[in-house]
This record gives C-alpha cells, sequence and structure tokens, in this order.
C-alpha cells in the first residue's frame, strides 16, 4: 500500500507540474480543450443550429450566451488522477493500458454532458449555471475518475494463488 501511494504522489505531482508548463499548454491543453468545444458544438448541432465553437468557447449566435472551457474544465485533471491511480497499481501493462484508454473516454464523455448541460443552464439560469458548475460537476467528474478505477480494479487477473482447500478425509 505504501508502494502504491508514493508512486500515485509522484505521479501525480509530476503530470500536474507538466500540465502547467508553457509548451504543454501550447502543444497540449489549448488545442486538447479546443476539441472538446468543436465536438460539444458537433454534438449540439443534431438539435440546435445556433451553436458556434471558436476556440475554447461554445456561443449561441442568436442571445450571444457562450461558456468559455478553461483548465480544469476540460475533463484532463480527472485523466490525471486516474492515469496516476492505475499506473501505481501492481497489475499488467496490457490490463493498465486498456483500463486508462476506456478510464479516458468515459471520463470525457461525462465531461461532454457536463459542457453541453452547463451550456443549456447559464442560457436557462446563471444561478443555477454557477451551482452546477462549482459544486456538481466538479464532484462528478473526480468521482467518475474514481468509480471507472473502482471498476478497473475488479477486472484485474487474481494475482493471488488460489487457497489450498484440505482434503476431505474419507471414512
Amino acid at each position: 500500500m505504501l508502494r502504491f501511494f508514493i508512486i500515485f504522489s509522484v505521479l501525480l505531482i509530476g503530470l500536474f507540474t507538466l500540465e502547467i508548463l508553457q509548451p504543454a499548454e501550447k502543444y497540449v491543453i489549448l488545442p486538447f480543450t479546443s476539441l472538446i468545444a468543436d465536438i460539444s458544438v458537433w454534438i449540439v448541432q443534431v438539435f440546435d443550429d445556433n451553436v458556434i465553437a471558436t476556440g475554447n468557447v461554445i456561443r449561441d449566435k442568436v442571445s450571444g450566451f457562450g461558456v468559455r472551457i478553461e483548465r480544469g474544465c476540460n475533463g484532463l485533471e480527472a485523466v490525471i488522477i486516474l492515469f496516476a491511480a492505475i499506473f501505481a497499481f501492481p497489475a499488467p501493462l496490457k490490463n493498465k493500458l486498456i483500463g486508462f484508454t476506456a478510464g479516458f473516454f468515459a471520463i470525457q464523455l461525462l465531461n461532454l454532458v457536463r459542457i453541453i448541460s452547463l451550456y443549456y443552464l447559464g442560457q436557462w439560469n446563471y444561478t443555477a449555471f454557477e451551482w452546477f458548475h462549482l459544486y456538481l460537476w466538479q464532484a462528478l467528474i473526480i468521482l467518475d475518475a474514481l468509480v471507472v478505477w473502482m471498476i478497473w480494479l475488479r477486472t484485474l487477473p487474481n494475482s493471488r494463488p488460489p487457497a489450498d482447500d484440505p482434503e476431505p478425509e474419507s471414512g
């Protein structure tokens, strides 16, 4: 357990440090966040033609209302936490890669729901938007990472040898 905690902490500190560096911001974070905005708009346009994306902003063409997807709102922090948890845990690399890939998409799918719901909540009621944005959705995205990790743990092959059953006595 101590080994897990140390590796988990080192990975978290290392990845969060990398995330805040200017090259990561320019070449990874901003393009990824713009991609999330584009995907969100693509989904919304199935039902509503009045939405556009400009960089990391999703805006209603009619009302002008928009939401900006900032650092912390793109799901990458939850992905980093999930990565650290999966790769700190002693398991086969194949299982780690499969678990992380599935978890990445699970987090990002929920994050798309989050972004789209906040876009509509903000147009309907700004107080509700603020509450959902600051409290509910933040917790749900992190909870998603935790649930994915726990499901992943349950899918791992059992590394313990089966307990030897004593042979029944014959009489």
